[in-house]
């Protein structure tokens, strides 16, 4: 087989798919936003927790590879918005966030209030623990309220359930299942999807959960 025969019948997506270096840059990069915007809140005396892919990851979940979210309360959106444009970051308009976004290099910052996080957002701050993300210490989200979260925003557009089995599977341990199905029983999509872990033995059995 020759050296041309072989360039034509390279597989198709191998460029597509970002090496190792470029994923652990990526990963370094956001990590560097991420304790920036820490920083930065801290220093405004902004009360937050972080959320998103970052608060499962530190966790024990898989890399984070989405935008930065910050969740604050409603009356701190505001200053925690003001805090990340005075520290350099990018304030942006998006249709479906309104003035909650904000970009640092080629990061996004998302920024949420509670409700639009569990729905009721009622002690979500309080319940967020002091965790380590790779160098940097800041009040994580709690497991339980992540799966809320993940399953809340399950919808017609949005249902894909493969990215979040390895997110259940890392937390399963820390995750309150009782409270999750109660929170998200209203929802179709949530019920099939903890349905599909009860299968596949990912959470404990239902007699075990009381």
């Amino acid at each position: 087989m020759t050296t041309e025969h072989l360039s034509r019948h390279r597989v198709p997506w191998a460029k597509e798919h970002p090496t190792v270096r470029k994923v652990a840059n990526r990963e370094v990069q956001l990590m560097r936003t991420l304790g920036r915007v820490v920083s930065l809140l801290s220093a405004a005396d902004v009360p937050f927790a972080v959320g998103g892919d970052c608060a499962v990851y530190a966790r024990g979940g898989p890399p984070a590879e989405h935008p930065v979210t910050i969740i604050a309360s409603d009356t701190h959106l505001a200053g925690a918005r003001a805090a990340l444009a005075t520290g350099g970051m990018r304030p942006l308009v998006s249709p479906r966030l309104g003035s909650r976004l904000l970009v640092d290099g080629d990061h996004r910052i998302t920024l949420l209030y509670p409700s639009r996080t569990t729905g009721t957002g009622h002690g979500l701050l309080e319940r967020a623990e002091t965790m380590r993300i790779a160098q940097i210490c800041a009040p994580v989200l709690s497991a339980t309220d992540l799966m809320i979260d993940k399953l809340r925003h399950l919808d017609a557009h949005r249902w894909n359930f493969v990215p979040m089995l390895p997110v259940a599977r890392a937390l399963r341990e820390q995750v309150d299942w009782p409270t999750v199905a109660a929170v998200t029983a209203d929802l179709p999509r949530a019920r099939a999807f903890l349905g599909l872990l009860d299968d596949l033995a990912v959470t404990p059995p239902v007699a075990e959960r009381t």
